[in-house]
């Protein structure tokens, strides 16, 4: 095979790797490309072309998450990654693995660890490498590889206990749950919510929020109920889809345009949290972006014509 092909082959892998050290699309196939440019410019053919361009990528992630660190402490309200529609890489032997790692929770606790110990979780606890990989890519010794594993695991083990619905539970309840959505169904919405439901969203400061943060299931309810039947009014549209590994919708204007995701998780047998992305700047990769706040004065104005 050509380099080109070579690289190619491997791209879906790095893309993985590179996306859940940074919870940044945009980033993560920047780094991707920056991979390219440093294997194409190499004249030394690598023993391992998936262990140099691994390594590469995560060095590349590593430096652009420590630079990024300093602009996410600034962000204006709750910061969450980008949403992700569809992983591209694919390993049946690490299914699991992939499919938690990638959920936005998953990825909200990545952010507690350092970019050392998020990098080195990443590579062993989602793709399996071996710790002479993973030093060679970080640039440890693989007895500090070990420990920045240990306390990796601490704080992703502290933070949450695993997910318990299964595939098939999240995409009923999810179905039930747009289905009262469409209908403004207030009862039929709290049924499915947890007691102590929360709904956040990550607006960056640069787009209107349904509410900065909404607790309990009667509160959470009576928005969704009152919101989106008026959205609806004005020919804003959804189509349910897998949002980072879970239950999820894109959300579109009467003009097709991509105006905010929203992401459902979990937990025995009840949504725990709803997030929504309507930063526009985290949605450019899933097509052109709708004027949020125009959408919103429209909201207000189909209100008052309904009161």
């Amino acid at each position: 095979m050509s380099k080109v092909e070579e690289f190619e082959e491997l791209r879906p892998l790095l893309f993985s790797i590179a996306y859940r050290i940074l919870g940044s699309v945009g980033e993560a196939e920047d780094a991707v490309q920056e991979s390219w440019l440093r294997f194409d410019a190499s004249p030394a053919r690598p023993a391992s072309l998936k262990a140099f361009l691994s390594a590469t990528v995560t060095r590349i992630a590593i430096d652009v998450l420590r630079s990024a660190r300093v602009r996410r402490e600034q962000y204006v309200g709750p910061w969450f990654p980008e949403p992700l529609l569809s992983d591209p890489y694919e390993d049946p032997a690490r299914a699991a693995e992939l499919a938690d790692s990638v959920s936005v929770a998953a990825l909200l606790l990545l952010e507690r660890l350092s970019p050392l110990e998020r990098s080195v979780f990443v590579l062993r606890e989602v793709f399996a490498f071996g710790f002479d990989e993973i030093a060679a890519a970080v640039g440890r010794s693989e007895a500090a590889c070990r420990q920045l594993l240990v306390r990796g695991r601490r704080h992703m083990r502290d933070g949450r206990p695993r997910f318990e619905a299964d595939r098939q539970e999240r995409q009923e309840l999810a179905a039930r749950f747009f289905d009262a959505l469409r209908e403004g169904d207030v009862n039929g919405l709290q049924d499915l919510l947890a007691a102590d439901v929360s709904m956040v969203g990550d607006g960056g400061g640069k787009a209107p929020q349904l509410a900065k943060a909404v607790s309990g299931a009667g509160k959470v309810a009576r928005l969704l109920a009152s919101v989106f039947p008026l959205m609806a009014r004005i020919d804003v549209t959804f189509v349910e889809a897998e949002v980072n590994g879970q239950p999820g919708a894109v959300f579109r204007d009467r003009d097709g345009l991509v105006l905010h995701t929203l992401v459902l998780e979990v937990l025995h047998g009840r949504i725990q949290t709803i997030r929504t992305v309507i930063n526009p700047d985290k949605l450019g990769h899933l097509g052109p972006v709708a004027d949020a706040f125009a959408v919103a004065r429209e909201v207000k104005q189909a209100r008052r014509h309904t009161n």
